[in-house]
């Protein structure tokens, strides 16, 4: 006797759910932890966050940078160059920096010359909502 669509299929679903059930059971006999001791089960966690099969007290350790110090360093040394992409009537404007790409905000005083697409070197400060621009001079 024929069976119908709806029984064919069924009885595939059955089979495929066999098949899949086999497979796994087999897969857990070849991958099972049995007999392994627990220093070969124990994952760690190195200090970039990326698991590691060597414990802590033996993976090289980095000194870590304080962001204030960062801050600081930045504030200090960071001149960069970029390009005025925006201003605003209201006394502010965004400089591109050439390197990074980055945006920097930046303050200027409505007599200033600053025109948009000038290229201008500026020093690079950190503030509470990110960097801003300071001692913008124009250059050629």
């Amino acid at each position: 006797m024929a069976d119908s669509y709806s029984k064919k299929e069924n009885n595939k679903k059955k089979i495929k759910k066999k098949q899949d059930k086999q497979s796994r059971r087999e897969d857990r006999k070849v991958n099972n932890n049995k007999g392994k001791s627990l220093e070969d089960m124990l994952v760690y966690v190195d200090a970039n966050g990326n698991l590691t099969s060597v414990p802590p007290h033996l993976q090289p350790v980095e000194p870590i940078k304080k962001k204030r110090d960062t801050e600081e360093n930045a504030t200090k040394s960071d001149v960069g160059i970029g390009m005025i992409t925006y201003m605003n009537e209201k006394g502010y404007g965004f400089i591109t920096e050439k390197v990074t790409g980055d945006n920097i905000f930046f303050n200027f005083e409505s007599d200033t010359a600053f025109k948009r697409g000038m290229k201008v070197q500026f020093k690079k400060e950190s503030s509470h909502k990110g960097f801003r621009a300071s001692g913008i001079v124009i250059i050629n």
